[in-house]
């Protein structure tokens, strides 16, 4: 496949389905994608509650197969490749030389020698050629596969039984944060228990041929269950409850891991040299000396809604700034992640506010994230 830039917007499989079903269409890194169907809080709460139906046909998948694709891809990326288990899954991050955050991915480990990297569709391109670059150097071959999924997401507490009414395929066998190949609703698929809700769920690689297909037969079987169609609105709010980082957001090349609160996915015990090592040593031995500033949740005292960017406040001094900011379907309340000084990031810190157009609107310091499922 070709690994030229995409110049114009993209269609997922499900585009003409979307809009017979009344979607609120909108660009998202150059597809066409559906940003809600109706209410944006009743998808939210479906999510919640019951069960939310999600086209993610966006992102980008990258296959990188060959005797040494564990070695290129321990090189290329900051996690330890080698202890991925065959049908598990790992988060992890590709990293600039300067130990800077290109993206956040989860690879799975498909087989032998096979590996699925899924990065954030707007980082696709640069992940796929930062991987291609860095796999040189080993007999390993780097595949852009954007093409050759569609990827459904069923996600929320009803969601296993709507899965097992339409598969034979073992998930009460299937751990988080892994995969298996399957036949769901007669299309082959490979079903992962991944997701990006905080809720428990499934990820449908499928074929783009299949996927109207697949998403029917989930609907159907929802039906009963109140399983709904989901935009990506939806999706952002149920995120930040569960206090996952977005990219270009919370993630971005000026962040390392350390400066993010992620400094876990980096795994320097791991063999050989991997890219962005030195600086990442470096930021680590900064992170423990003296903490940079924190990411924390806030929760608001009023109404306002903080947004990316605002200042974050104290005692007439700014100490951080928001990256992600909206209402809180589950708390009733705005609610915002934000990177403040470590004096003001224990939960409880008094006297914090935001900077809302001149306003400093009282917040709540919260360890996050603001929402965690029942097991």
């Amino acid at each position: 496949m070709s690994n030229a830039p995409r110049l114009t917007a993209l269609d997922t499989a499900l585009d003409a389905l979307h809009r017979s079903l009344g979607a609120t269409m909108t660009d998202f890194a150059g597809w066409d994608m559906p940003l809600r169907y109706g209410s944006e809080r009743d998808e939210h709460n479906a999510v919640r509650t019951r069960a939310g139906l999600f086209d993610l046909s966006h992102m980008g998948e990258i296959t990188v197969t060959g005797p040494e694709a564990m070695k290129a891809l321990n090189y290329a990326l900051v996690g330890n490749i080698a202890t991925i288990g065959p049908g598990r899954a790992r988060y992890t991050m590709i990293c600039q030389e300067d130990g800077g955050i290109v993206d956040d991915l989860i690879v799975y480990r498909l087989g032998e020698t096979e590996y699925m990297v899924v990065a954030n569709a707007g980082n696709a391109q640069i992940v796929l050629d930062a991987i291609t670059e860095r796999a040189a150097g080993f007999d390993a071959e780097v595949r852009d596969d954007r093409d050759a999924y569609a990827l459904i997401a069923v996600q929320g507490p009803e969601s296993p039984g709507i899965l097992k009414s339409v598969t034979d395929a073992d998930l009460d066998g299937l751990k988080y944060y892994a995969g298996l190949p399957g036949t769901v609703a007669g299309v082959p698929a490979l079903i992962a228990r991944t997701g990006y809700t905080g809720e428990d769920g499934f990820e449908l690689f499928v074929a783009p041929e299949h996927a109207e297909q697949l998403w029917r037969a989930l609907t159907d079987a929802g039906q009963d269950a109140g399983l709904v169609p989901c935009g990506l609105s939806c999706r952002d709010t149920l995120r930040l409850e569960a206090g996952m980082p977005l990219y270009g957001h919370e993630l971005t090349t000026a962040l390392t891991p350390f400066d993010a609160g992620l400094g876990r996915v980096v795994k320097f015990e791991k063999d050989g040299d991997f890219v962005g090592r030195t600086a990442l040593e470096a930021a680590a031995e900064k992170a423990a000396a003296n903490p940079p500033r924190k990411l924390v949740g806030l929760i608001a005292e009023g109404r306002r809604v903080p947004r990316a960017g605002f200042s974050v406040v104290a005692d007439g001094e700014v100490i951080g700034e928001v990256t992600s900011g909206a209402p809180s379907p589950t708390l009733g309340k705005p609610i915002a992640i934000a990177y403040v000084d470590a004096a003001h990031a224990a939960p409880g810190t008094a006297g914090v506010g935001i900077d809302i157009r001149g306003t400093h609107e009282a917040y709540e310091v919260v360890a996050l994230p603001f929402y965690k499922r029942e097991k």
